[in-house]
């Protein structure tokens, strides 16, 4: 029951669509916009470079606050399983950005929302994450193929710090964990399909910052 509530936390924290009130405010849909999804990268390259900043952040931080609140909520009574219940508390909010009721289920990736689970599950996980997005993005400018490794070296990097005993778990917690964590890159990667496919083919799109020159 106490995982349930945990979502339910999460799901809360992330129907606050950043993307989409953002767009609101400035007289538009983003989801009927580029390419419709309510993400980062699409406020990036429909409304600009400070709709993009203002999106990542709030995804980020709606994340981290969420993992906050179930820690607060439950460290003291749930201690042995408190990394668990964070995650799942994430994955709540993953859930709720990517599947807000009030917006028919249409919302972004869970990208951002990510790497606020990164940032606030535990700072031994940032920086060979922040290299491998920030070098794939920067070396071949696709948001898309940086988000998607970064799931992969989450995964790696869980479960070697996990049996290494960073989180403090039991092993059925950390089994748990793992699986959790595989679940959520399957949705990352089933919500990439799309880009997936573009890659593979070569014709996917490219994200600049520094110019508005896209492929």
């Amino acid at each position: 029951m106490i995982r349930v509530i945990c979502i339910v936390i999460g799901y809360i924290f992330g129907l606050f669509q950043t993307a989409y009130i953002y767009g609101r405010m400035k007289g538009i849909d983003i989801r009927q916009h580029g390419s419709g999804n309510a993400g980062t990268t699409n406020s990036l390259r429909v409304l600009g470079k400070k709709a993009g900043a203002i999106v990542f952040i709030c995804d980020i931080l709606k994340c981290g606050l969420a993992m906050t609140t179930v820690r607060l909520l439950f460290g003291e009574s749930h201690g042995d399983m408190i990394y668990l219940l964070s995650l799942y508390a994430a994955a709540g909010t993953i859930l709720g950005h990517n599947f807000p009721f009030y917006l028919g289920f249409k919302g972004g990736k869970g990208i951002a929302c990510t790497a606020g689970l990164v940032i606030f599950f535990h700072p031994i996980l940032i920086p060979l994450e922040a290299l491998t997005f920030f070098g794939i993005f920067f070396t071949t400018h696709y948001v898309s193929l940086g988000s998607l490794l970064v799931y992969i070296v989450l995964i790696i990097q869980m479960v070697a710090f996990g049996q290494a005993g960073w989180f403090d778990m039991s092993q059925p917690y950390l089994n748990e964990l793992y699986i959790l964590l595989v679940l959520l890159a399957a949705l990352a990667f089933w919500g990439h399909r799309a880009n997936i496919d573009r890659l593979i083919h070569k014709n996917e799109r490219k994200t600049y910052l520094t110019k508005k020159s896209e492929q």
